[in-house]
């Protein structure tokens, strides 16, 4: 019932919280100063790293938004992205590991039956981590220009060769891959969606040293003939799924911004009403007074215009859901495409302007909650200064 699914929502909400404030953030200075090791031509988390993602799993939620079928909890979209908020406002790094179940409901999405049933349900489990192999050296923020190279046997099976870069958890068990499976084309019509394991055939070159966010791994990756599973069919790779899949990620990393923010608010108003100078709190001196106002209000209205963002992509997605079962049914189903097609207006601008607004938001909130300490918040003892390096990553 209603009533059950919301008491659902929120005693998980509870465990998201009790674990991001009473474990995760008391590791996030461990994680930031011993950060992704790659050593051996392999990638080590730190260890504070592992023990969050270990929580994370014993407590069901590495399958928030994956179906109950394959293990997940089946959640949706709006109460997942409170969660990253919660996970983000401990350690900013992890959610480039959480929230990466995203892959796997891609997968859900556009592969086929058997390609769900071989991936999701470790993905539910914690067993996997995935990632987005999108970047490539020449091919930044111009996915049109990806170049690595897609091919098939005589048996019609998948291969890929060529290299990836700036891959957020690229050492993880499944990658998602944009690659060229049109020989000859230059456009974005010639591009496919892959699923493939990080095997012996993927080779980690190095990974980033980093200004912040140093707990999650980021990997140039080198594809040398690997075995691969088309995703949906040919040619839609960037056209219809990664656009589907940067959609959802936008919204992502626009929580993972606000709980920077978050967090760095509370530092400074903390650090506010504990340090004197001048015979009183600094609090109590009206400038320090307004920044500390104005960063609350910015938090609150971003806040509101997030959680609209990700209610509209859950009225999007249900919405359609209901289309194609209607269609199956062979009853009418051009009523309810008209209100996909207007929410589909309304979440296709908002999902861009929240990511803008919060990321460039989290910048200012950080910039002024270390302002607010002073000399101090540019020293390691303070998580300020923490909090201001994973800030800039976001916009």
């Amino acid at each position: 019932s209603f009533d059950d699914a919301m008491e659902n929502y929120r005693s998980v909400l509870e465990v998201v919280g009790d674990l991001a404030a009473n474990f995760i953030e008391p590791r996030a200075m461990g994680v930031d100063e011993q950060g992704a090791i790659f050593k051996d031509g392999k990638v080590h988390y730190a260890d504070g790293t592992k023990k969050n993602l270990e929580q994370l799993s014993q407590a069901d939620l590495m399958g928030m938004i994956l179906p109950r079928k394959y293990g997940g909890l089946n959640f949706p979209f709006f109460v997942y992205i409170m969660s990253v908020e919660m996970l983000s406002r401990a350690d900013a790094s992890l959610m480039n590991i959480f929230g990466l179940q995203d892959i796997a409901e891609t997968i859900k999405k556009f592969g086929d039956e058997d390609l769900s049933d071989e991936f999701i349900p470790k993905f539910a489990t914690g067993e996997f981590t995935g990632a987005m192999a999108l970047t490539e050296p020449d091919a930044g923020s111009d996915l049109q220009a990806v170049k690595l190279s897609a091919y098939q046997n005589e048996k019609g099976e998948w291969f890929l060769r060529g290299v990836k870069r700036f891959i957020t958890n690229g050492n993880g068990q499944v990658l998602l891959v944009l690659a060229r499976s049109e020989a000859g084309t230059r456009d974005g019509r010639g591009l496919s969606l892959f699923a493939c394991y990080g095997d012996e055939t993927v080779k980690v070159r190095r990974i980033e040293h980093k200004l912040g966010i140093h707990g999650s791994p980021t990997c140039e990756l080198q594809f040398n003939d690997t075995p691969a599973k088309l995703v949906g069919t040919r040619r839609m790779g960037l056209i219809k799924y990664v656009l589907d899949l940067m959609f959802r990620a936008r919204a992502g990393v626009s929580a993972q911004a606000l709980g920077i923010s978050q967090a760095a608010y509370e530092e400074a108003l903390k650090y506010a009403k504990e340090r004197g100078q001048f015979g009183k709190p600094i609090i109590n001196l009206p400038v320090v007074t307004n920044m500390l106002m104005d960063m609350r209000t910015t938090l609150e209205s971003n806040r509101t215009l997030l959680y609209a963002t990700a209610i509209t992509v859950d009225l999007k997605e249900k919405l359609e859901e209901v289309v194609e079962d209607l269609k199956k049914k062979g009853e009418p189903w051009t009523e309810v495409n008209a209100r996909v097609k207007q929410i589909t207006r309304v979440a296709n601008l908002l999902t861009p302007m929240t990511k803008y607004i919060v990321t460039e938001a989290a910048n200012k909130i950080t910039y002024d909650a270390l302002q607010i300490h002073g000399g101090t918040g540019y020293m390691r003892e303070f998580k300020v200064e923490r909090l201001a390096r994973d800030a800039r990553i976001t916009n």
